[in-house]
């Protein structure tokens, strides 16, 4: 075998081929007609010397061989580290391959008119290799033309059926810190509501919320979600019975009983063509699984971002929530900068007594027009429509909630006594500069009674500016302000709206937090809210709530 032979297989050897070539990394085959799949590692980096390749020695028994595919023809690489591994296996297909781009580099020469470079016997080997490897090579060609048609196949359409399990364990340490005296509504027989002076528990709890999601995709772009949930924090603050004096301040992530684990979220999403999700909500469903919030940073349900419900997102979307939210979400975007969300949520769609049902019992239904003409600006216009809804719940009426107790314990809000409340809501983001993102939103919600004899209408308002400052300190931490009003009833007319009563002041939630990153899966958050005048009553005093909130996720 001449010279040239030997250079060539001192070339493919190691696989190192020349010009913009970029090499293969493929196992040993034994067998052409069943050869491994092909991977690709970096592009190899051309050199002018064999001493620029660091694991080459001259001792080496091929190193004038590789010396002269260098210095001679040109047409030898080496790893981008400077490497040239020769003693990596070789496989047929990688002989083939790199003897073919040196062959290619000596057809340039030639073609350049340096065909004095190559000796006759050289060109009449190459001749004869040509011949021998011919069939090879229109194989290799075939074969990679082949595989390159069924991985773009696979890459759009090829999925698998995969369930991949994401877990959220958040442990709270929270009490409060100042505020004592209190003026509360209380149900006495016989009497109806009374104001009674009580006392704010100062106790430091514990308590802790577990979900493990079950994602499961079916096409790749659909997504099926089961999320198992125990909780098992109390709301603050309470008096010394344990009994909660105002939604105020409530944290995000407090709820349950007893850790019990029960299925939370339950939904399905997928899309309809390029520009419509549509998501079902057969368990737990909640707005802001297909309506932007707006509030980015600050809206992580509990796990991150705002501490307290309030601070989360605008108030008025806790009534859309239908109380079980069970029904259907749609998102449809209009071009990049628009988007319509609509949805509606049953509060009892299990049940087929009189007055419940998907359709008969409570409900929410949402529209939402969002602009976005740019990643830096947001803005939302939101309406709801709600029916017998939980108004003692969160983000209803808040400051009133045992007004409403006691008028259901009396019948007035009876299950079946109609009432009906429309709410808009404004909510925008402005990103003021790469870290630090403005957030606002304002809401009204007049919500209506409809009981013969004691009709009347409520006027409630909330509103909050809240202050994101991402990567604050250290990348991925996150530090937030929220100050805001939390739902005010400032108008009350007619028997309903006489037996609620409007708040005699006007109560502001401030609230601050830092998410310190530990690392990829802790994140630990210090935070306080500050209540001015509870209950927007400002015989009460201040409430401050301190809490330590550590998230982990994997």
């Amino acid at each position: 075998m001449s010279k040239f032979l030997v250079h060539s297989l001192g070339l493919a050897a190691g696989l190192g081929i020349a010009s913009n070539a970029t090499a293969t990394e493929t196992p040993n085959v034994a067998d052409l007609s069943n050869p491994a799949p092909l991977s690709n590692p970096a592009p190899l980096s051309q050199v002018t010397s064999v001493s620029q390749l660091s694991d080459v020695r001259p001792t080496d028994w091929a190193f004038q061989a590789l010396q002269s595919l260098v210095e001679r023809y040109g047409c030898i690489a080496g790893y981008p580290d400077r490497t040239y591994r020769g003693n990596r296996a070789l496989t047929r297909f990688e002989f083939a391959a790199g003897l073919n781009a040196c062959l290619d580099r000596v057809n340039e020469l030639i073609a350049a008119s340096t065909a004095d470079l190559v000796k006759k016997e050289d060109l009449a080997v190459l001749q004869k290799l040509q011949e021998q490897f011919a069939a090879e090579l229109a194989t290799i060609r075939g074969r990679v033309d082949a595989l390159e048609a069924r991985t773009t196949t696979l890459e759009r359409q090829q999925f698998s059926t995969t369930t991949k399990l994401n877990a959220e364990i958040v442990l709270g340490i929270t009490g409060v810190a100042a505020g004592r005296d209190f003026i509360r509504r209380e149900f006495v027989p016989g009497v109806g509501s009374v104001e009674v002076a009580d006392r704010v528990s100062r106790n430091t709890i514990v308590g802790s919320r577990v979900r493990l999601n079950f994602d499961t995709s079916f096409t790749g772009r659909d997504n099926l979600r089961t999320r198992l949930q125990a909780a098992n924090l109390s709301g603050l603050p309470t008096n010394l019975s344990g009994d909660q004096l105002t939604n105020e301040g409530t944290l995000r992530f407090a709820g349950g009983e007893g850790n019990d684990i029960g299925l939370d979220a339950l939904n399905y999403t997928f899309p309809i063509g390029e520009n419509t999700t549509v998501v079902l909500e057969a368990n737990a469903g909640a707005i802001d699984d297909f309506t932007d919030t707006l509030n980015p940073f600050l809206d992580g349900d509990g796990g991150s971002g705002a501490l307290s419900h309030f601070g989360t997102r605008n108030s008025i979307y806790y009534l859309g929530n239908g109380t079980a939210g069970t029904g259907l979400g749609l998102r449809h975007k209009f071009g990049e900068a628009l988007e319509l969300s609509l949805g509606y949520l049953a509060g009892d769609p299990a049940s087929p007594v009189s007055g419940s049902g998907l359709f008969n019992g409570s409900y929410g239904a949402l529209a939402q027009l969002t602009f976005r003409p740019s990643e830096r600006f947001g803005i939302g216009l939101t309406y709801i429509n709600a029916y017998n809804v939980d108004f003692t719940g969160n983000g209803a009426v808040g400051s009133n909630r045992a007004n409403f107790r006691s008028l259901a314990e009396t019948g007035f809000l009876a299950a079946d006594v109609p009432t009906i409340a429309n709410a808009y809501g404004i909510s925008a983001t402005f990103q003021l500069a790469p870290q630090l993102v403005l957030n606002g939103a304002v809401g009204y919600t007049n919500a209506r009674s409809l009981q013969p004899g004691g009709r009347g209408t409520l006027d409630i308002w909330n509103w909050s500016v809240g202050l994101a400052v991402p990567d604050f300190l250290k990348k991925g931490s996150l530090a937030g302000v929220i100050v805001g009003m939390e739902p005010k009833v400032t108008g009350a007319r007619g028997t309903f709206g006489s037996a609620v009563g409007r708040d005699r002041s006007t109560s502001l939630h401030i609230e601050g937090f830092y998410q310190y990153q530990l690392n990829d899966n802790i994140a630990i958050t210090p935070g306080i809210i500050w209540l001015t005048a509870p209950n927007h009553d400002d015989r009460n005093d201040d409430v401050v709530i301190g809490t330590i909130r550590t998230t982990f996720t994997f």
